[in-house]
């Protein structure tokens, strides 16, 4: 397997944290305005970018275990982590909002 860099891997948790983010955002909105089918849609998109993120992630944890990479704290790496564990708790409520609405739209 090729060796994956730290700074991709850190690339990686931030554009994939990122759309995760946003595709959970557009999730809610999509709910709000009562269309579930497409809520659904990017909660999947959602999810599809949280699990590239945390594959990601889990490399990086398991090389370090392995003693094959230290990773360092830094500025770049905290931001990396900040949005993939944003990303997960958007998403969380998404899905809370989500089934939120589907109550408020089915009274």
């Amino acid at each position: 397997m090729t060796e994956i860099s730290l700074e991709d891997i850190i690339t990686e948790l931030v554009v994939n944290g990122g759309s995760a983010k946003s595709k959970a955002m557009q999730a809610m909105k999509a709910a709000r305005m009562g269309d579930f089918a497409t809520a659904e849609v990017r909660i999947s998109e959602a999810n599809a970018s949280l699990q590239k993120a945390h594959y990601f992630q889990t490399e990086l944890i398991q090389a370090e275990a392995r003693g094959e990479k230290k990773a360092a704290v830094s500025l770049i790496m905290v931001h990396g982590q900040d949005h993939l564990m944003n990303a997960m708790t958007t998403r969380d409520i998404a899905l809370e909002m989500i089934e939120v609405y589907k109550l408020i739209k089915n009274k």
